[in-house]
């Protein structure tokens, strides 16, 4: 992707794994997300990391630390996010070549965009295609 500026994102998707060490490695390697901050317990436990794409970010921690997000999150069901790519094939290519769960190859879509979906280690559902939603109209 185009790198669009350093402006924080306004969302942020917040998710959690069992083995978020795992799923960070599927997000880099298969996803082609960056890791831009990870904080860590002493033994290896996933406290807080922030991993970018474009101009997006996700924040991702590990379950289990009994903090008040896991509790509120310990019910909650996989999410699921959409990303905007440049060349779908070539990011479900990349996927494909990660060993990524393939849920729907890159197929066209009624309203112009080209997607494909995948799942994650911890069964969250991504949607990664060319459809960019307009953001909402910015006045000064």
């Amino acid at each position: 992707m185009t790198d669009t500026g350093t402006a924080a994102p306004t969302i942020s998707p917040a998710l959690l794994y069992d083995d978020a060490q795992a799923a960070i490695r599927q997000l880099t390697e298969a996803f082609g997300f960056t890791r831009s901050a990870l904080y860590e317990s002493e033994d290896g436990v996933v406290l807080h990391a922030e991993l970018v794409y474009g101009n997006g970010m996700i924040m991702l921690g590990s379950r289990g630390r009994d903090g008040v997000f896991d509790q509120a999150m310990a019910q909650a069901g996989p999410a699921a996010v959409y990303v905007v790519v440049e060349d779908t094939d070539a990011h479900h290519a990349r996927a494909v070549e990660h060993g990524a769960e393939i849920l729907m190859p890159p197929t066209d879509q009624e309203y112009g965009s080209r997607d494909y979906m995948a799942r994650d280690v911890g069964g969250n559902i991504w949607s990664f295609g060319t459809y960019a939603p307009k953001g909402p109209e910015i006045t000064a």
